[in-house]
């Protein structure tokens, strides 16, 4: 779990544990990137030109995110990956073990290979990316072995390493969900185009799945998000389809619960990681057996926090930033429509801010960013203006 010395620790599935359980909530697989990060630029640089960035932060980045997000929430935490026994792979591993208390027992160290690199630029709420790897001296199953237990997977799905079919690649994939955990699926571009319908046959094997509304409608062959989402809903017990500032629509089938939420108007500096911030609080929410639309409210709060900072992992929100935020909105004036609407949405977080603890880990407080340039400040700040719902 993710804390810093002196940081107490909220558990949101304390009242669901009991002997016997998986040893881990959440196992993630994947490339752990070093992520150097530069914001406050007014512009990219032109051809032969220099600029300078008003920050700079480093950070694992990749896979990660995930993870990192996951143990903030609360979430005991396991990540398989591999890391070069360079300077890049040593910080990246001291960072996610010792800081953020991420459990490497599945992942290797690996001599003579290099820790892919990326550097992204935010410039005008969005952001651009150079990146350097080489493929892994292993593959995922060869690396893992036996996946720990763990409630929970969250893997990505493709066309080429299809899930059930004993492609190497997933053998680990399919030994864990023989074991009891629940596969929740997100998924990433397709740059060839053809948006092959064999990712859709894997959601047999799948409790979730979390596309954006770009990769929904592409996969499903639908022209809305919520068409989409209805395609995939006959397909996986748990559809969710996040869409920009239009937010997110859902359908929990096991339920019979359907949801739609805005999303939180908020000044967005970098959204560098912030789709893994939703699913790792859609993690939450459903392994701790929220109402849906909790849920996807939860998310839509977490991602909005995670892009008014930057950096990826270093922006993930803890449970200290969420019980700051909601202290912060408990307060202000219901003069508007807007505001008493963002109170009633996230009412629910009164029972269980009640239970964080004031020192609750926050996002960048003495972990990550002090050995990094990142602008993190050492005691808790107070949030950024109330978002507003969006029209």
């Amino acid at each position: 779990m993710s804390f810093v010395p002196g940081d107490s620790i909220y558990d949101p599935l304390a009242s669901l544990r009991r002997d016997g359980d998986p040893a881990f909530d959440v196992f993630v697989q994947g490339t752990v990137f070093l992520d150097i990060i530069f914001t406050g630029l007014s512009a990219m640089p032109k051809n032969g030109t220099e600029v300078w960035a008003e920050g700079m932060g480093s950070c694992p980045g990749g896979i990660a995110n995930l993870a990192v997000a996951a143990a903030r929430l609360g979430l005991q935490t396991s990540l398989g990956a591999a890391f070069g026994d360079d300077d890049y792979g040593e910080f990246c591993w001291r960072s996610l073990e010792e800081q953020e208390h991420v459990d490497l027992s599945r992942s290797q160290r690996y001599p003579h290979w290099h820790t892919p690199v990326t550097v992204s630029v935010s410039v005008g709420g969005d952001r651009r990316m150079i990146t350097h790897g080489h493929a892994a001296p292993e593959s995922a199953t060869e690396m893992i072995g036996s996946a720990p237990r763990a409630r929970s997977l969250l893997i990505d799905l493709d066309a080429e390493r299809v899930l059930g079919e004993g492609h190497p690649e997933r053998q680990w994939v399919e030994q864990a969900a023989a074991d009891g955990a629940l596969l929740f699926a997100d998924v990433g571009w397709d740059p060839t185009g053809r948006w092959s319908p064999s990712v859709l046959d894997q959601l047999k094997h799948c409790h979730a799945f979390l596309p954006n509304a770009t990769e929904a409608m592409a996969y499903t062959r639908t022209d809305s998000a919520h068409d989409a989402l209805y395609a995939l809903a006959d397909l996986v017990p748990l559809a969710v389809v996040t869409n920009g500032r239009d937010g997110a629509v859902a359908i929990d089938s096991a339920t019979g619960e359907e949801a739609s939420v805005p999303a939180l108007r908020v000044d967005a500096i970098d959204p560098t990681g912030a789709g893994d911030v939703f699913d790792a609080a859609i993690l939450v929410g459903t392994l701790a057996g929220w109402p849906l639309l909790d849920r996807m409210n939860f998310a839509t709060l977490c991602s909005s926090l995670a892009v008014q900072e930057f950096g990826g992992s270093l922006a993930a929100p803890g449970w200290g930033d969420l019980a700051d935020w909601w202290h912060r909105v408990r307060r202000q004036p219901t003069s508007n429509a807007a505001a008493r609407s963002v109170q009633r949405r996230f009412a629910f977080l009164d029972d269980l801010v009640a239970e964080v603890p004031p020192g609750a880990v926050r996002r960048a407080a003495a972990t990550i960013a002090k050995l990094s340039d990142a602008q993190a400040p050492t005691t808790p700040q107070p949030p950024e203006p109330l978002p507003e719902e969006t029209s």
